[in-house]
């Protein structure tokens, strides 16, 4: 999760998914339906590769390779192969990191009416299938290609969420000394970065010791980081 924003654990969202689930119900039930026409609302889960359709997230990026606009069933990043590749290409980033960081930030369950739930009871939640925080989609945004696109469309437009991702990896990496102190690679310190902020990614490369949260964090990435590697081949 960016900018060090720590949310529930797994057991944790397992009782926030019942509490909302029964809360949209009731919403649901007195006529007050948390999605509109104009914002689709897919279920927690993309669909398998062959069923996502090839459609962009940006309508003036002809390179395809779209996320689907109503994913349901179990959400696999693997599915996200293609705009990972095309979006760790197009900020300069490795798409193996891009794929780690979206392995790591699936523990929680990416559907648009949780999202949105939750965070009406936490505003500094994060959004989307990278777990991104307004400040830092903001930040990462400007002169970039989805400069006028919205932090809140995260939760419903996979595609904008694995480019946000890209972009701020690419900044975080801008900010890296050339030969930083602390015995691990680039592409963990842009890790930690996004997980805790550059602030800490820049202490970090000094040498600086990594704290239970943030060696968690990267332990995850290193677990991960094999069938991230199959996934984007």
């Amino acid at each position: 999760m960016s900018e060090g924003k720590k949310g529930p654990g797994r057991g944790g969202w397992l009782a926030i998914i019942v509490a909302v689930v029964i809360g949209l119900g009731l919403v649901r039930g007195n006529g007050h339906d948390g999605a509109t026409s104009a914002d689709p609302s897919p279920s927690a889960a993309a669909p398998s590769a062959a069923s996502i359709p090839s459609a962009p997230s940006d309508p003036s990026d002809p390179s395809g390779g779209g996320a689907p606009s109503k994913p349901s069933g179990r959400y696999d990043p693997a599915d996200y192969a293609a705009p990972v590749c095309q979006y760790a290409a197009e900020a300069g980033v490795d798409p193996q990191l891009l794929m780690a960081i979206l392995y790591n930030e699936s523990y929680k369950p990416h559907d648009p009416e949780l999202e949105r739930a939750w965070q009406r009871s936490k505003p500094d939640a994060a959004f989307g299938i990278a777990n991104m925080h307004r400040a830092a989609f903001d930040d990462t945004k400007p002169g970039r290609p989805f400069a006028s696109r919205q932090w809140e469309e995260l939760p419903d437009d996979r595609n904008l969420a694995v480019q946000a991702a890209a972009w701020h990896l690419h900044d975080l990496a801008a900010q890296l000394p050339a030969h930083p102190s602390a015995p691990l690679t680039r592409n963990e310190l842009m890790a930690l970065g996004y997980n805790a902020g550059a602030g800490n990614m820049l202490a970090f490369a000094r040498g600086v010791k990594i704290g239970s949260q943030a060696q968690s964090y990267l332990d995850r990435l290193r677990d991960n980081w094999a069938k991230s590697g199959e996934a984007v081949k």
